[in-house]
């Protein structure tokens, strides 16, 4: 990215049109059940082993438990969303 940037600060200064792409997942996966979604071929298309593997390994084997009035839920799995709130 590092590379990219300066290649878009240049172009910037040349007036020249420049382009950024982003791809934030997460509202994408708020209602996408993880198991039908990581199991489905089409996440392959385009994308390398590595980020394949880094979308399973933060989708995979999430757990939530809350804190509310001094007192504690129960463990309970993440299958729909994306992570979010604080480690304790």
């Amino acid at each position: 990215m590092c590379g990219q940037n300066s290649e878009m600060l240049m172009a910037a200064d040349a007036q020249e049109f420049t382009l950024l792409e982003m791809l934030d997942l997460s509202t994408a996966l708020d209602c996408v059940n993880h198991a039908i979604l990581l199991q489905r071929p089409e996440i392959g298309a385009g994308l390398t082993d590595v980020v394949i593997d880094w979308i399973s390994s933060f989708l995979s084997e999430r757990t939530e438990q809350i804190v509310y009035n001094d007192g504690l839920s129960s463990v309970q799995q993440v299958l729909f969303g994306v992570p979010q709130g604080s480690v304790q």
